[in-house]
């Protein structure tokens, strides 16, 4: 009966059809015996989630008048169904909005029928005002069921989806026989890639009695759409059930209050931390009822995400964002996790870091004790560190996953320990006046002095690939700049990280300050961490141009130090010296080319062309087995040519670069300009006024060098100890940034209490009391320090 009325559903073709029966006589027992494992233990499971329930609350499919359906939200989500639904997934939703469709429709009803009575038995045009009289619920289900329906099915037809209605009562569930009839013809619904749409049968169903939510695994009331959002999951064995309400999820206390807070992850033991508040504008459930229909399913082995249908800002991708794993609304878990999430570790490094920001800074500061006591444990530690790297680089070579110049960065040596050790003793030095130094004092009046000091930012979130080095440098800075610091190594890396992280745990101890430091090892994904827009204050990633371009993505809410690009050039003037020329070439592109300081584009004045210095720069390339790329201009002067670049603007991060003739200095600095990502960028000449220093004040990159390699952007080279990164950034810290760079200003003012500020009409500021001249308080008066 159900493939006949299958052939009727538009835009399905008879290949289609054929499979669909094919598959529906094969597979239906396999089905139908299909064993319910038990619900995912975190979200980044729920990728893997084969039978999906949606509920939608009524606030989310009506309006705010409460009388019809809000459209676009509707649309929205069977956009995202749809796509779940071809993407071999299988939908189910369970639906409000009948009575909001019946309410809208017999209004329009009841006032066209008013209007009608009135032009035909009034003798006048003065119409009296009409009244509509309340609606009765179960009336105005019957008279919207149809038209929902008729939504959903041509709505779902423009993806080629097919759906069916099925409408429920609590006796189709209670009685043996009725339920499996409703779950067998649901089995075969989406054996056929229907999407079935559910209801109560409001027309019919009784009043919902008080006290009957659910009760025990087998006994369930379906007063309200959650209650039979869960019932269904459950007898349906679906691995996750998504509740879309009008609010974000579940808040420890009702939302909108001043400690509301929203809850990431909620565990069946936490139920008594949770004070609700009101229900929302329409339905019959509200939060409460939410919560135990979603501790139901969960004990029944079905996921759950409660979550917001009613955002514009992310009704476009909130369901296909939660099936994908993303921090969306509350995920319920029956696994609670041995150790803090990383919402918890956030705040814990926040409160250690004010700590560490207050240390005393004498001459033997305790920041600087932390750092050179760190420096000391990677010596005295280093057999147990290069244990774990042996076993990191072990893994990854088996893998073989990781290309050469990754499984370079991963490797620790006894050297590169002792290396990290000298630089760490330089950060220890700057640190001891790094934080609350005075930049400025200013005597704004008598009784007045102003102070602008240096402060941390607060908290950093640094996301770091295969490189354990980064966590130690890192670390580092932290403390002397006092900020607290949250750290995100890449896997490949895992055993180190976790003895370098100890270590560095370990040092911090020395002051009691063990928690300012905190390694994320939770399921967290990148994405989720850039949420984080009220705990972390900047996002320093270190890595791959194609991480730091999705975190610059990703983190909406949060600045983002970095640079998403590194296609740096070396340009060879007419005046160059030829040996010079060599040697910066040579260490530019090949002493380490997938670092982001490496050349990527060799610029060549055009009087250098069939020159000795031209042959030789080739074949220095050719040597180190550099793959050549022709600029247009390049491939102009040549019979034949390498092959042509596809792009000005690549970054090759291996043994290959651009060549490109330029006519001059101008327009070297104007092809820079234009194809540059502003990280570092070279001269190469002997004409010092001319050229050097032209080019050096012309060019707007974050570095500018005259005949030196590009690889000495980086921070240890600048004397800085250590770096968190390079960045490209017109505002705060540019180039390679450390301790500094990890720095911002307060302003402190010191009163003696009978000074007060008033801002007449005219905007010129007045002192009351001391009436000074406004010439003088604007100026002010420097004071020493």
């Amino acid at each position: 009966m159900l493939l006949q009325k299958l052939k009727l559903c538009s835009k399905i073709s008879p290949q289609r059809f054929q499979f669909l029966t094919k598959h529906l006589t094969q597979g239906k027992t396999a089905l139908l015996n299909r064993v319910h494992g038990s619900s995912f233990a975190h979200r980044g499971k729920l990728r893997k989630a084969k039978r999906i329930v949606v509920k939608l609350g009524s606030a989310v499919v009506t309006r705010d008048d409460e009388c019809g359906l809000a459209l676009g939200r509707l649309a929205s989500i069977v956009e995202q169904v749809a796509m779940l639904q071809n993407q071999g997934r299988e939908m189910m939703i369970v639906t409000s909005g009948a009575v909001a469709f019946g309410k809208q429709r017999l209004r329009h009803e009841i006032l066209l029928s008013q209007s009608v009575r009135q032009a035909l038995h009034s003798g006048n045009s003065q119409h009296k005002e009409m009244f509509v009289p309340a609606l009765e619920a179960r009336a105005c289900a019957a008279a919207g069921q149809s038209g929902l329906m008729a939504l959903y099915e041509a709505m779902f037809t423009q993806y080629s989806t097919c759906t069916a209605q099925v409408l429920v009562t609590n006796l189709d569930f209670h009685d043996d026989e009725k339920r499996q009839n409703l779950n067998s013809t649901l089995q075969e619904l989406l054996h056929m890639n229907i999407v079935p749409i559910i209801n109560t049968n409001d027309a019919v169903v009784p009043p919902p009695e008080p006290n009957s939510d659910l009760q025990g695994v087998n006994v369930i009331s379906i007063k309200d759409n959650d209650s039979l959002a869960a019932r269904l999951a459950v007898e349906m064995k679906a691995d996750l059930l998504i509740a879309l309400s009008d609010v974000e999820g579940l808040f420890n206390s009702p939302p909108g209050t001043d400690d509301a807070k929203l809850l990431d992850i909620f565990y069946p033991g936490d139920q008594q931390s949770i004070t609700y508040g009101t229900k929302s504008r329409v339905g019959i459930g509200g939060m409460e009822a939410k919560v135990k229909a979603a501790l139901w399913a969960l004990q029944g082995g079905t996921s759950v995400v409660i979550a917001n249908g009613t955002n514009p800002k992310v009704t476009g991708q909130v369901i296909t964002d939660i099936v994908e794993g993303k921090k969306v609304g509350t995920f319920f878990s029956e696994v609670k996790p041995a150790g803090p999430s990383v919402e918890e570790q956030t705040e814990m490094a926040r409160n250690s870091g004010r700590i560490l920001a207050s240390l005393h800074p004498d001459q033997q500061c305790q920041r600087s004790k932390i750092i050179c006591h760190l420096a000391e444990l990677l010596t005295e530690k280093k057999d147990e560190i290069l244990a774990a790297n042996k076993m990191d680089m072990e893994m990854a070579v088996s893998a073989g996953r990781l290309p050469p110049a990754m499984l370079k960065r991963l490797s620790l040596s006894s050297a590169k320990l002792s290396s990290l050790a000298v630089g760490l003793r330089q950060i220890a030095t700057a640190a001891q006046d790094s934080v609350g130094r005075v930049v400025r004092r200013t005597r704004v009046a008598p009784g007045l002095e102003l102070e602008q000091v240096t402060v941390p930012i607060g908290v950093l979130l640094v996301i770091f690939e295969a490189r354990p080095d980064c966590l130690p440098q890192v670390s580092a800075l932290a403390v002397a700049s006092g900020n607290a610091l949250l750290l995100k190594g890449g896997k490949e890396a895992a055993n180190t990280n976790r003895v370098l992280h100890q270590l560095t745990q370990e040092a911090l101890s020395l002051h009691g300050v063990r928690e300012a430091v905190q390694m994320v090892n939770t399921h967290e994904e990148v994405e989720d961490l850039c949420r984080l827009d009220k705990t972390i204050d900047l996002i320093i990633p270190r890595g791959s141009s194609q991480l730091v371009r999705d975190i610059q993505r990703a983190a909406k809410g949060i600045p983002v130090l970095g640079h998403s690009e590194g296609i740096c050039h070396v340009y060879v003037d007419a005046d160059a010296n030829v040996d010079k020329v060599i040697k910066i070439v040579r260490d530019s592109k090949c002493d380490y080319p997938a670092a982001c300081n490496s050349m990527e584009t060799l610029l060549i004045h055009r009087e250098i062309l069939r020159t000795p210095m031209f042959d030789k720069i080739i074949e220095i390339l050719r040597n180190e087995q550099v793959k050549i790329h022709s600029g247009p201009r390049f491939a102009s002067y040549l019979t034949f040519s390498p092959s042509e670049a596809s792009s000005l603007r690549t970054e090759y991060s291996d043994l290959e670069c651009c060549l490109e003739v330029v006519d001059g200095l101008q327009e070297a600095v104007e092809h820079i300009h234009k194809y540059g990502s502003s990280h570092t960028d070279v001269i190469v000449t002997e004409n010092t006024e001319e050229t050097a220093e032209r080019f050096l004040q012309q060019l707007d990159s974050a570095c500018v060098f005259w005949n030196a390699s590009s690889r000495f952007a980086d921070g240890y080279r600048f004397g800085l100890g250590a770096e968190v990164g390079i960045s490209t950034a017109r505002i705060h810290a540019r180039g390679p940034v450390g301790l500094e760079g990890l720095l911002t200003t307060k302003w402190i003012l010191r009163g003696d209490g009978h000074t007060v500020a008033d801002f007449s009409e005219s905007g010129s500021m007045k002192y009351l009391h001391e009436n000074i001249p406004v010439e003088q308080n604007l100026t002010g008066q420097q004071l020493a320090f």
